[in-house]
Formats: structure tokens, C-alpha cells, sequence
């Protein structure tokens, strides 16, 4: 009888093959020395149609989420009456009795709060609306594959609070719907990363889903649960790709109207495609943060139900349903799972149900070195806002996590892996070679960050699971993979050497170069007396440049290694001969 938190939760009988699972009724021992009796049912595949059809149209338990004491609890927003109202929340806090039954919750409210109680919320609600602290991405940066970021979970557990959320997540991630616009995507196994890694690498290939994305998952789940007039008034969301996509199919799917806001620089490829599924686009703002705002404005002003992108119950236990396949595709131990992250719900979703699954696999987040909001976040201790985020993943480009998302991850996930821009290209390229299929930078982030973690812990043996979000790449992006994978496999680097304006200068140069191979040749005339040689050589060793670069300054050729320069391998092709007037 140890502590809640110091021993997982057996929910033994989600592994068992589904025809063998029942109605269990769970004991499990609370840390305030009482115990606390759960029941639960599970969706599973039964043989009465019937049966499984009443099972499947039953009433879904709802996430119960830990605010301020151990058995106290106020409902969100998105969850107070009816999933998705705009209703305002009872001024009442509820108590969660000690039984629960079938999926729903016995909940009975509490007398009115006292004075005291309601200045204590008015304090917390004041902080909440405070606004977020700013910081800068490069105020936290580590070594590729390091797992920082750490959660700190110094303060214990929650008790009884974390045993309920845990049942609500579980059991309606169980009982999701996405299957009836989602596949049950595919666990492939990648014997060229595998061979070069030394590590067995399983590929969960979300890219493969109708809308080439995860996104699908949490948007319909969401949406399937509104009411029939919340339906016939339709939906709103806002979206830079991804996201809109299944917003659309699911409205299709569903029957109602949709309408998604997206910023006027999203690529025509993004909104047609999105059109092309029967939503309504506006085009509105120069950035994601304005088109949401519009969005959430016109959704009020039309009563129109918003579908958030990640921070919603709802939306998470949709994600999470990929969580539930990999527990059930994956035979034998698994050292950890790599997911990317954005906002946060995949991950969430992800860690929300393996977690109480099998405690033991590691959820790693892998975000990029300039779009690191979760590692941020985690590394303060609360939720932050980025001052600037990089756009070239433009599906995990976002400045702040969400809310619900940040709690979750707090408490399950082991920490945050970082990544160049250039490890992604040489994934996006890894990729193709392996499966012949062409990830967006988002899509190849969790296969970059396992490579990144792999190789900087010395990892060995064992299996290790990358979940391959998206396939929507920008066909103009391309240019740029090619040519920074093989800088981000580090076999390739990018370097500026000044030369002498004489004759036999550049004669010098080449014999100096040796047998290393370029690869791209720039000239550029700076002065009367100076120029500037901007050069890409091929790599086998690293040894090899180091060698070079000797041979350089012993001739007096100054010479600077620009690999880790994004500006100058931006613009390379573009600083080209000119000389003064």
C-alpha cells in the first residue's frame, strides 16, 4: 500500500484482448488513508450489436480538473451544463463523492462558499487574467538530444484529484468517436534508422490520416459531443493549416457549417485544400493571433462554438486516442515515445493515457530550439509567452501552450528535447529514404528529436516510438530541406574564407581546399584589396574540417565555420558577385 503517486495505477485490463474485458470495479488506496472506490465502463468490441451500440451512445464521464483543495472542484467553462455551451460556470464549487458509477460522476454541490472562499477565488482568478510573463526562446537552449526541461514535481500529488482525472481522460479515451473519420494509423518499423541508430525505431505514421494530420482526431471528438443545436449553428475555429483541415472534414462528417479564420499570408495550397472540404474561409490579420481573435469575436457575436486547436478536454482525448493504438500495436517493453510539440494536446492526450497505462514509458516532448514555448513553461514552473517564435515548423510555431495542456504535461510528461532546424531537414530527408514519403517540418520533429536523443545519450537496443504528425509541406519549403539536410547530418558545412585581391589568390584557395568536395560556391568582391569567398564543403569526418581550416589560417586565409548561421544559409544563394562603385 504505497502512495498514489509512488505506484502506477493498474489498469491491467485495458492491455487484455478486448473480447476479454468486462465492468471492473477498481479499489485503489488514496494517499489520505481512505480508500476510494472507482467503477468504471469501458467501450469495448462486444458480440451483441446491441450491446455495443448502447455502450457506444452512452453518456462520456468528464474530466474533472484539480483547482485549488484536494476535494474541491469547479467545472470549466467548455464543460458546465452541456460540452461546448457559453453558459457561465455556478458560483458553486462541487464535491465529488467517493463513488463513482458507470461513466458518470455523482456530483452534489456544496453549501455557498464563504467570504473568505470567495476572496481567495477573486485573488486567483486576478492572477490567472495577469498577463504572461515574455521571454525569449534562446533564454533557454541545450545540446540536441539533452532532455531538459524537466518537470519539477516537488510538491507531491494531488491525491484523490489526480485519480479522477485520470479516470475521466482514460475512460473517454476509450470511448472516443474519432474512429468514424480517422484510421487506426500504422506502427511501421524503420529498419534504415533502426540499422544506423542501433535502436529499434517504429514510426507511428499520423500522416497518413484522411487530412494528412493528427488534427482530425481532436477536432471531431470535440465536435461530436455538441448538441444538435449547437450543430445547426455550426462551428468556428482558426488556422494556419492543419487544424482548419479537420475542423472541415469533421463539420462535413457532422453535417454543419464551419467557418475558419486564417491569416492572409497562409499559403493558397492550406486554404484551398480547406475549401475544397465545404468550409467557409476568411482570409483575416497578418498573424495567427489576429485571426483567432477574430474568430472567437465573430464565433461570440454569431453563437457560433469555437474549436480550439489543443487546449480543451475534449480535443486532448481525441489526441490521445493515438496513445491507446501504440499501447495496443506495440509488443514488448518500450523505452519512450517522441511526440511533437505545439500547444501541447498531442502530447497531453498522449501522456494522459500511457502514463496511467504503463508508467514505466518515457513521453518525451521534441519542440524547436526557436519555438520552445513547452520547455519554457515547464523550465519556470508556469506558463510563459514567447517574445518571438521561428516559423519554419509552422505546425508547432506557438507562442503560448495552453492551460489545460501545461497541467497535464506538468504532472506526466519526463521532459523536452530541442532541435535545430537543420536536424529536421535531415529527418524530413531520413524519411523519404526510409519510407519514400515527404514530411512537413512539423511532421519529421519527433523523429529528429529521437535521433538528437539517441545519439547524445549513446542509447542502444530497446524500442523507441516517433509519431510522424503531418504531410502538408509547403512544395516552396523544399529548396530549403535539401539544402540544409545534409548540414543537419553534419555532412556539410558552410564556410566564409577572405581572400586577397592579387593573382594566384584564388589558385591558393583551391590548393588549400585539398580534396574536400564544394558543394556551392559563392564570390563576393567587398573592396579593391579583399573579397569574400561564401562556400559549402562535403563532409565524411569532422576531422576533415578541422583539417581544412588548419591549412587555411597557417596561409594567413581568414577563415570562419558558418554552419550554425541560419541568416547566411537563408540568403547564401543570394550574396553574389558585386564589387563597389
Amino acid at each position: 500500500k504505497l502512495p498514489l503517486h509512488k505506484k502506477p495505477l493498474f489498469f491491467f485490463l485495458l492491455l487484455l484482448p478486448p473480447k476479454k474485458l468486462y465492468k471492473r470495479k477498481i479499489k485503489l488506496y488514496a494517499t489520505k488513508r481512505r480508500s476510494l472506490s472507482l467503477a468504471t465502463w469501458l467501450l469495448v468490441p462486444i458480440s451483441q450489436p446491441d450491446e455495443m451500440e448502447a455502450l457506444r451512445l452512452a453518456p462520456q464521464q468528464p474530466p474533472l480538473l484539480r483547482l485549488h483543495g484536494a476535494a474541491e472542484f469547479r467545472a470549466p467553462l467548455a464543460l458546465a451544463g452541456r460540452i461546448g455551451t457559453r453558459t457561465k460556470p455556478s458560483s458553486k464549487p462541487f464535491n465529488v463523492s467517493a463513488t463513482l458509477s458507470k461513466p458518470a460522476a455523482e456530483i452534489s454541490p456544496l453549501p455557498t462558499p464563504s467570504r473568505d472562499n470567495s476572496l481567495a477565488e477573486t485573488e486567483e482568478a486576478a492572477k490567472v487574467a495577469a498577463p504572461r510573463r515574455k521571454v525569449s526562446p534562446s533564454s533557454l537552449q541545450y545540446p540536441p538530444g539533452y532532455l531538459g526541461a524537466v518537470p519539477d514535481r516537488s510538491g507531491g500529488c494531488g491525491g484523490d484529484d489526480d485519480v479522477i482525472g485520470a479516470m475521466g481522460y482514460l475512460t473517454n479515451i476509450l470511448s472516443s468517436k474519432v474512429y468514424d473519420v480517422a484510421i487506426e494509423s500504422p506502427l511501421q518499423f524503420g529498419p534504415k534508422l533502426s540499422e544506423k541508430l542501433g535502436v529499434n525505431v517504429w514510426l507511428k505514421r499520423e500522416d497518413l490520416q484522411p487530412v494528412f494530420s493528427f488534427k482530425l482526431r481532436g477536432a471531431y471528438n470535440m465536435m461530436a459531443k455538441l448538441t444538435k443545436e449547437q450543430l445547426e449553428r455550426g462551428v468556428i475555429c482558426s488556422s494556419a493549416g492543419n487544424h482548419a483541415q479537420g475542423v472541415a472534414l469533421a463539420a462535413k462528417r457532422l453535417g454543419c457549417n464551419a467557418i475558419i479564420a486564417m491569416p492572409v499570408t497562409t499559403p493558397d495550397i492550406k486554404w484551398q485544400s480547406v475549401e475544397r472540404l465545404g468550409a467557409t474561409v476568411v482570409l483575416v490579420g497578418d498573424s495567427y493571433d489576429e485571426a483567432q481573435a477574430y474568430a472567437k469575436q465573430r464565433g461570440q457575436q454569431e453563437g457560433l462554438t469555437f474549436v480550439p486547436p489543443f487546449d480543451h478536454p475534449d480535443v486532448i482525448m481525441g489526441q490521445g486516442t493515438v496513445g491507446m493504438e501504440i499501447v495496443r500495436q506495440m509488443q514488448g517493453p518500450l523505452h519512450a515515445i517522441f511526440v511533437p510539440v505545439g500547444g501541447g494536446g498531442l502530447i497531453a492526450g498522449i501522456a494522459a493515457y500511457v502514463k496511467r497505462v504503463n508508467p514505466d514509458v518515457k513521453i518525451i516532448g521534441v519542440e524547436p530550439a526557436d519555438a520552445n514555448a513547452m520547455a519554457l513553461s515547464l523550465h519556470h514552473n508556469e506558463r510563459v509567452m514567447l517574445d518571438q517564435v521561428g516559423g519554419f515548423a509552422d505546425g508547432v510555431a506557438v507562442k503560448e501552450v495552453g492551460e489545460e495542456t501545461f497541467r497535464l504535461c506538468k504532472e506526466l510528461i519526463d521532459g523536452v528535447v530541442l532541435v535545430s532546424r537543420d536536424a529536421i531537414c535531415a529527418s524530413i530527408k531520413d524519411m523519404f529514404e526510409e519510407k519514400r514519403s515527404i514530411l512537413e517540418p512539423a511532421g519529421a520533429l519527433a523523429l529528429a528529436g529521437a535521433e538528437a536523443y539517441c545519439k547524445y545519450y549513446d542509447i542502444k537496443g530497446g524500442d523507441i516510438v516517433a509519431i510522424t504528425s503531418g504531410a502538408n509541406m509547403n512544395f516552396d519549403k523544399l529548396r530549403v530541406v535539401t539544402e540544409l539536410a545534409n548540414v543537419g547530418r553534419k555532412k556539410e558545412a558552410v564556410l566564409a574564407t577572405v581572400l586577397p585581391e592579387q593573382p594566384g589568390s584564388f589558385k591558393h584557395f583551391c590548393e588549400l581546399v585539398g580534396p574536400v568536395n564544394i558543394t556551392e560556391f559563392k564570390y563576393r568582391s567587398s573592396s579593391e584589396k579583399e573579397a569574400v569567398v561564401l562556400y559549402s564543403v562535403g563532409l565524411h569526418m569532422v576531422s576533415e574540417l578541422e583539417a581544412m581550416k588548419q591549412r587555411m589560417e597557417s596561409a594567413q586565409l581568414r577563415t570562419y565555420n558558418l554552419t550554425e548561421s541560419d541568416l547566411v544559409k537563408d540568403h547564401l544563394r543570394y550574396l553574389v558577385i558585386c564589387s563597389p562603385l
